[in-house]
Formats: structure tokens, sequence, C-alpha cells
């Protein structure tokens, strides 16, 4: 496995690989790795022959109050993990590599980066497409996989991805959740023991959802309402709950088979995600 930081080294290995015939297979990451960035890891090994992982806190898909400066890493352990999964190559990028101080090119899929997570975040998105965007165009991924836990941020790649006439194929990667059922996420440390534990409703309210919608509830109002309760009756603050149409992300006005429902919350100053698909 090799280490590499630079954008110019990358290209000329990925060059060689490529002109090798091999397909190449990448994971983004912010680091501090847990099972569910390796299961997209797993996913992306299957489906290449040279598989690329990148580490790079992005600095544009955070806006000022939110946790850049405090985010985790660990890349020492990143790296023993990522070798044990038979990664080729790790680009670890810093952030002058990747937005030089005359940076001035941002890249934005419209509406659907203005809804769900957009609404609290609304500079979010055009950091992500951005960053992902440049990361494609060093690394030129035959198949790059993302995880389900940030549908949202999957629908908008895609769509940038059919828009631009990349190449790159996208694959989604079904979310990996602790033994409670809480979705495995780089935040989940922040969480002190008793909000960890008031977490758990996140899950448990999309369970609940689920179990109705298989015993007959078909109104968008009644489920919404009910999960925003369970969140709020575990001491977490709703930032939003959302029946939606799993393409367009717009809201339904009947739960019906293939409806995403999604939702954030707030425990302590710790915004978690999660959804499931009916």
């Amino acid at each position: 496995m090799r280490l590499v930081k630079t954008i110019a080294e990358t290209k000329k290995i990925i060059r060689l690989e490529k002109n090798k015939g091999k397909t190449i297979g990448f994971v983004p990451t912010m680091g501090y790795l847990h099972k569910g960035h390796l299961s997209l890891v797993h996913i992306a090994r299957r489906k290449s022959e040279f598989l690329i992982v990148s580490i790079f806190v992005n600095p544009t898909q955070f806006s000022p109050d939110e946790d850049l400066k405090k985010y985790p890493w660990d890349i020492k352990r990143d790296l023993k993990l990522l070798k044990q999964e038979g990664t080729d190559l790790v680009f670890y990028p810093s952030e002058k590599q990747i937005y030089p101080s005359d940076y001035k090119t941002y890249v934005q899929v419209k509406d659907l980066s203005k809804l769900l997570c957009g609404v609290s975040r609304p500079h979010h998105f055009q950091g992500v497409t951005t960053i992902v965007l440049k990361l494609f165009n060093i690394i030129e991924p035959d198949v790059a996989v993302f995880g389900q836990k940030d549908y949202q941020q999957g629908v908008i790649i895609k769509r940038m991805v059919r828009d631009l006439n990349l190449d790159t194929k996208i694959i989604t990667g079904r979310i990996i959740r602790e033994k409670d059922g809480l979705a495995m996420s780089s935040r989940n440390t922040y969480l002190s023991t008793q909000q960890r534990e008031n977490a758990t409703v996140l899950y448990q309210s999309l369970r609940w959802v689920k179990w109705c919608f298989n015993d007959g509830l078909t109104s968008p109002k009644k489920a919404i309402k009910k999960i925003r309760a369970m969140i709020k009756q575990n001491s977490g603050k709703v930032d939003y709950v959302v029946a939606v149409n799993k393409n367009t992300l717009e809201p339904v006005k009947k739960l019906k088979k293939g409806t995403l429902i999604a939702l954030a919350a707030y425990f302590g100053k710790t915004r978690l995600i999660d959804n499931t698909i009916l």
C-alpha cells in the first residue's frame, strides 16, 4: 500500500495502472475510519483491480459554526485498517494541495442541494460536490462507493455524474449500525454516555415507521409527527423528519413502497442523520 500526498504523483501512478488495463475503484473519506467506511472499501475492493481511498477533511463543506476544527482523526490507525483491507493507494493531500490560496471554482447541483440537510446547511453540498468532482478528476475512478447513511449526498453525486457526463459508476453501500442500531458515524465519538443512549431513538423511530407502514399506515404527516415526538422525548432536537421520493427527494402525499424516510437531529451539539426506505 502506498501513501501519496500530491496530486501529481497520484495521477502518475493511476495512469500507469490504467495503462495496464486495470479498473480503478475509489472510496472518498474524511478519515477516522469505522466499520461503515470499511464496508464501502470491501465493495470497492471487489469491484476493482486497483483500489484507492482518499483521506481529506474537506473544509468547504463545513460552515464557520460547525465542527471542522474538532473533527476526529487518527491517520496511523486509518492506514493500518486500510492496509488490512488490501487498499493499493491512500491519497492523503493537504488542504493547500486541494485548495490553493487563489482557488475560485465551485460546483453546485441546484434544487437537490436545497432540500433536507441543505435547509440548515445551505453551503454543505456545494462543498461536497466540489471536492468529489475534484477527486474524480484526479483519480478518474471506474467505480466509486458511497454510503446510504448520507443518502441525499448520494442522490446529488449521481445527478452530478449524470449531468456532467462523467464515466464513474456510483455504488451505494448499506448503512452499517452498532449493535443497538445507531448508524455508525465518526461524530458518534462526540456523544456523552447519556446522549449516546438517547440517540438510539433515531433507529427505533425508523423501525417504528416501517412496522406501522407494514400494518397499513399511509399518512406521512402521522409518521412524521410521531417520529418527531419520539426524538424529543429522548432529549433530541429535531432538524428535520421527512417522507420523500427516494429519487427526487420531494415530499410524498402518501407512504408507499420505496418512500425514503430521512431525519436529522441534535443530541447536545452533535448532529446525526439516518434514514430508511420503506
